[in-house]
């Protein structure tokens, strides 16, 4: 089984134009074709006809059990009402967590601002995401996406579980260190690469992979996922394929370190034939 915790349905070529059905086919072939049992879309800190809000996404996906939601804020329109909409969707079983987009806007996850945010993920019973590392966008402001800013907000939200997603890359031994430290964080292999791996930068990550999982995090607390569309599905499985790590190890991060943390049905895969195989 395999669950992409990382993926997104914007149209990143132009933001003016609605593509949602195009993207959306493009993602369900891709899943079909590389035999991916399920998918968490994550939502943007923005709308735009590009960028749909959690709540069309949510409406366009209801009838497709094996995709679901987590929820993107915006830090600057973010208030405590925000979380109301929310509520129903998570408790509808669509919306799986929360995403918060430090880099691409300028603050920190320990801002007291988002404090009802991580008591409503506690509440709830869901994770945080944070994206954290280099940012898509050449505007984006790193000294916010450092993984060692997480650290703070689980100190604080022992109760939550935090996601540090690409595992802090280029800062991927601060990450393990905050993984480590925290009983309460986990982080995600997305977005490493744009498009293909190219072989030289691949065997350089996997590398870092490698010892990050030898030496720093235990396998239980990594999840698989990609950034589709930035980075290319086929390309992502070949460098899981490739880890020199146990079988049992790959198979905790492709699918069932997921399934335990967000809370997903393994039945709900389209290629579910009553085992996790």
């Amino acid at each position: 089984m395999i669950i992409d915790c990382h993926v997104h349905l914007n149209y990143y070529e132009d933001e003016s134009l609605d593509r949602f059905d195009q993207t959306l086919d493009r993602l369900l072939r891709a899943m079909r074709r590389n035999r991916i049992d399920q998918a968490l879309i994550l939502t943007s800190y923005k709308v735009t006809p590009g960028r749909p809000s959690t709540s069309q996404v949510v409406h366009r996906l209801r009838d497709i059990p094996y995709l679901s939601v987590i929820a993107g804020l915006d830090y600057t329109s973010f208030t405590p009402e925000v979380l109301a909409e929310l509520a129903d969707f998570v408790r509808d079983g669509k919306v799986k967590g929360l995403k918060l987009y430090p880099g691409y806007q300028p603050f920190y996850p320990a801002d007291p601002k988002w404090n009802p945010a991580y008591e409503f993920a506690e509440t709830h019973g869901i994770p945080v995401m944070i994206h954290t590392g280099d940012t898509f966008s050449v505007k984006g402001k790193l000294k916010y996406a450092h993984p060692l800013h997480v650290d703070e907000a689980a100190v604080d939200h022992p109760g939550v579980q935090f996601v540090i997603c690409h595992i802090g890359n280029p800062w991927i031994r601060d990450c393990m260190e905050v993984v480590y430290k925290n009983p309460n964080v986990h982080a995600d292999i997305s977005g490493l690469t744009l498009g293909e791996f190219e072989d030289r930068f691949e065997a350089f990550l996997r590398k870092q992979v490698q010892e990050m999982l030898l030496y720093g995090v235990e396998p239980h607390r990594v999840l698989y996922g990609t950034d589709w569309p930035i980075c290319s599905i086929e390309s992502y499985l070949e460098f899981m394929d490739e880890l020199a790590i146990p079988e049992r190890d790959k198979r905790k991060i492709l699918a069932d370190n997921a399934i335990e943390l967000f809370r997903l049905d393994p039945r709900a895969s389209p290629f579910y034939h009553g085992s996790r195989g």
